[in-house]
């Protein structure tokens, strides 16, 4: 049996406990590797090796920082293959999918921060000839950097990238449901010549492993992406210490579709911002809301759509789905279907196992591409985070109703807004209370801008100059004339 190990100093290391969580495929069910069941010493042994390195490494000039950064990328693309087979086998998710967008993402990242440390510019003032003062801009030493399980190498890298360019050191805690991009990535940083303890990764279990690095007071800052009532107890453990928070969280994204868009063009994009990596994004678009002149004609058009998507074993070129990440979700995300059912919603498509799979993935975790309508705004579907395939279809008359159906959400990480009509889609995007806001596109990503949610989706913002803002701190320096 395979067994990953934690990566701490700058070697590979068995949990000190001697302990291994089982990993299942979500292909067929089967054990695929063990991985450490860390306790609360690997996590203390991972930050005391990161404290130790943190000052000769935040003395490194940006040049050699930026070089060695650039070349984990070289290496990432270099392992394209390997990576995106193992993001493919922990969850699930299409290996052309992983090839197109995890892993490029991952090595885009170091890229990007590689470059922007060297072009800083800090800020100076003059008071009137008396005094000048300037900002100093400090990393701030350990950075707790915890990934959730559906974009694991893209959003580990995200952390990362920018914790390491700007001189502070790390102990990554990857989600145990999908670890072996980041084990992967640990050895590819070691030969990219990152000196020991520099970025070190402890596999296990959020309690003890998570709650151990969120409670230390030798960590700082902490960065963490993923369910909201994890981040809320991640905020609740950090109390009493002053930590630097940055907590992206879940998502209930609306996709609002105005009557004047061209359901040829629109409905493949709206289908991707549906179903995209199972609908294992917390940016899907899974509250579709559809202006009332176009409604039947979209659900009609978008259901058949839907019900041809290809599900299958997502080692193939064709596959546009493929199974849910662990038996646990595959059931959670089954029960939704039939919460809808007892709400009296209407299932136009989907909700089953998908036939014709073959008896090797009788085990899977497979699910059709589900859409539900004819539920009530306030349906437990449309306030809770569902994390999978299932997708709500509802209409609205005026932009003002549209909008309002958007924001009765809990959560505000993004939306979307589809038409023809840009003066229509700025006022909406000024009134929507989310984070983010894209017109006539999903998931098209700048790295400059500030990306982060409101409400239950989020506290803080990363990305560009928001990422070297979290993790650094800034010192303003006055000196008399």
């Amino acid at each position: 049996m395979r067994r990953l190990l934690n990566f701490i100093d700058g070697e590979f290391r068995e949990p000190t406990s001697n302990k291994w969580l089982e990993k299942h495929s979500p292909l067929n069910d089967e054990v695929i590797y063990e991985l450490p069941d860390s306790g609360e010493m690997d996590v203390i042994q991972a930050i005391s090796s990161a404290a130790k390195a943190f000052e000769k490494w935040a003395a490194t000039p940006a040049e050699e920082r930026s070089q060695i950064l650039n070349r984990i990328a070289d290496l990432i693309d270099e392992n394209i293959d390997a990576l995106a087979m193992a993001e493919c086998e922990d969850v699930g998710k299409p290996l052309s999918l992983a090839r197109k967008l995890d892993v490029p993402r991952a090595s885009q990242n170091f890229r990007f921060f590689a470059s922007k440390i060297l072009h800083k510019v800090e800020t100076a003032s003059d008071m009137d000839g008396q005094a000048v003062n300037y900002v100093l801009r400090q990393p701030l030493g350990v950075a707790g950097l915890i990934a959730p399980w559906n974009l694991p190498l893209y959003l580990m890298t995200w952390k990362i990238a920018p914790a390491l360019a700007t001189g502070n050191v790390a102990v990554c805690k990857p989600s145990e449901f999908t670890s072996q991009s980041c084990f992967l990535l640990a050895d590819l940083m070691a030969r990219a010549g990152l000196p020991k303890g520099v970025c070190n990764f402890v596999f296990g279990l959020g309690d003890p492993v998570g709650r151990t690095l969120v409670e230390h007071p030798g960590v700082p800052l902490i960065s963490f992406t993923g369910g909201t009532k994890t981040g809320e107890l991640v905020q609740k453990q950090s109390l009493g210490h002053f930590k630097k928070l940055s907590l992206e969280l879940g998502g209930k994204n609306a996709t609002i579709v105005l009557k004047d868009v061209d359901l040829k063009k629109v409905v493949p994009s709206i289908l991707r911002a549906s179903f995209l990596n199972q609908g294992e994004i917390c940016l899907c678009g899974s509250r579709i809301l559809v202006q009332e002149d176009l409604f039947e004609e979209f659900c009609e058009v978008f259901a058949e759509a839907a019900s041809q998507l290809v599900v299958g074993d997502p080692r193939e070129e064709n596959t546009f789905m493929g199974p849910l990440v662990s038996k646990v979700h595959y059931k959670k995300v089954k029960s939704f279907v039939e919460i809808a059912r007892k709400e009296d919603g209407k299932v136009l498509t989907g909700g089953e196992f998908p036939e014709n799979l073959g008896d090797e993935f009788k085990n899977g975790y497979f699910l059709r591409p589900t859409v539900i309508k004819d539920l009530t705004q306030c349906s437990e579907i449309h306030q809770t985070e569902i994390f999978g395939p299932v997708v709500t279809v509802n209409s609205f008359k005026y932009l003002h109703e549209g909008v309002k159906w958007a924001n009765t959400s809990p959560y505000g990480l993004s939306a979307s807004v589809w038409t023809k009509d840009l003066s229509k889609a700025h006022k909406m995007a000024r009134d929507l209370k989310v984070g983010t806001v894209w017109v006539n596109t999903w998931l098209k990503r700048d790295l400059r801008m500030p990306f982060g949610g409101q409400k239950a989706s989020g506290l803080g913002r990363e990305g560009g100059e928001d990422s070297i803002d979290f993790f650094t701190e800034k010192k303003t320096v006055c000196i008399e004339f």
